[in-house]
């Protein structure tokens, strides 16, 4: 039983944990322009989705959190273009070889269209962040500065989120960001 709990406990932590106790970016920061390359060579930056609220999310197909979260976030991107909200989700592959992510990045686009999936190859995109476990996720504001930043997924917290979400939604308000997604 004891080795049962130390294996779970281990697997736990492979997903959820960071470098040090705080991420170099906090809150408030400018992070780095480069959010990584698509699978058709096309490099995605936080300037390019200027006046956009984007939400970052670091995974990987082995983290079981991660693919939990993917399908989640398409959903609020897919909500969010139907009603014309600025908010654009980034799933950046964290750390896995090209033909993982070019293989996940083709079955992703056929189910989950709305998803723009880039690719983190060393992790440097992520280690700004202090991205050393995942997944990791951080809200930027229109300006590209940082809002929230978490670690971890639950289903617990998408109440939490999916609130940050919509107030970053409403911090500047317009026409279409009055509708908030539920």
């Amino acid at each position: 039983m004891r080795g049962i709990a130390i294996a779970v406990l281990g697997l736990l932590l492979s997903c959820n944990v960071m470098a040090g106790d705080k991420p170099g970016l906090k809150p408030g920061d400018t992070p780095p322009d480069m959010l990584g390359t698509t699978q058709r060579g096309q490099d995605v930056t936080i300037s390019s989705l200027h006046g956009k609220i984007v939400v970052i999310s670091f995974w990987a197909t082995w983290c079981g959190y991660c693919m939990q979260e993917i399908p989640v976030l398409a959903k609020l991107q897919a909500l969010a273009t139907q009603r014309g909200l600025p908010l654009q989700v980034v799933a950046v592959n964290h750390r896995e070889d090209r033909d993982t992510f070019v293989r996940t990045s083709r079955v992703l686009r056929k189910s989950l269209p709305e998803l723009l999936v880039t690719w983190d190859r060393d992790g440097l995109i992520g280690k700004p962040y202090g991205v050393s476990g995942i997944p990791v996720m951080v809200m930027l504001h229109r300006d590209g500065t940082i809002a929230h930043i978490h670690v971890g997924y639950g289903e617990d917290m998408l109440d939490t989120l999916l609130g940050e979400i919509n107030a970053l939604l409403v911090e500047q308000p317009t026409a279409t960001a009055s509708v908030a997604i539920h």
